[in-house]
């Protein structure tokens, strides 16, 4: 999926070559920082990363993906706006679609409602950060901004676990 079928609004030339400049100079930055920094949604920045490091998941996915991502164990589970970043750990738990939203209760940290029909588009981002590689999976709304991501996670070490990198492998095979 390439911007021009995002539902994005309109990202300038001139904006985007800042971006790729940008990403160029610091390949393993903050992809939300530099939205921010050029006033472009996140999602026109994901899309100037490299395309090896990005994999595209319709929407319409969303709980299978859900479902999929449930059986991983204790993920961690980030939420990122302009006043916060709130990470949280814990297991995702299967949910249900209800009342406009995907519900999600369980006995896990991580609860509540999503606004699933609000979701777009979803990536696997497989991408340096700080130097380390990264794999997540990033949940998009219309406006191009990312509604979350669940992070595989690290050990003691500040490694990625391995289980969870195979699965993160395998989501690339199966659900692309």
């Amino acid at each position: 999926m390439s911007l021009a079928e995002a539902p994005l609004p309109a990202v300038s030339a001139e904006a985007m070559e800042k971006v790729r400049a940008a990403l160029a100079a610091k390949p393993d930055g903050v992809i939300e920082a530099l939205a921010r920094e050029h006033g472009v949604p996140t999602l026109a920045v994901l899309e100037a990363t490299p395309a090896e490091q990005r994999r595209f998941i319709a929407a319409e996915r969303f709980e299978a993906l859900w479902r999929e991502l449930a059986g991983w164990g204790t993920v961690l589970f980030i939420v990122h706006t302009p006043d916060i970043v709130l990470e949280c750990e814990g297991a995702l738990p299967v949910g249900s679609f209800g009342h406009g939203y995907y519900n999600i209760h369980g006995d896990s940290p991580i609860g509540g409602h999503i606004k699933a029909g609000n979701c777009t588009a979803i990536y696997l981002v497989d991408r340096q950060f700080h130097g380390r590689r990264s794999c997540s999976v990033q949940f998009f709304n219309g406006a191009g901004e990312a509604m979350f991501k669940v992070f595989v996670r690290r050990d003691a070490e500040r490694e990625l676990l391995p289980d969870q990198v195979a699965r993160f492998e395998a989501l690339k095979r199966d659900f692309a």
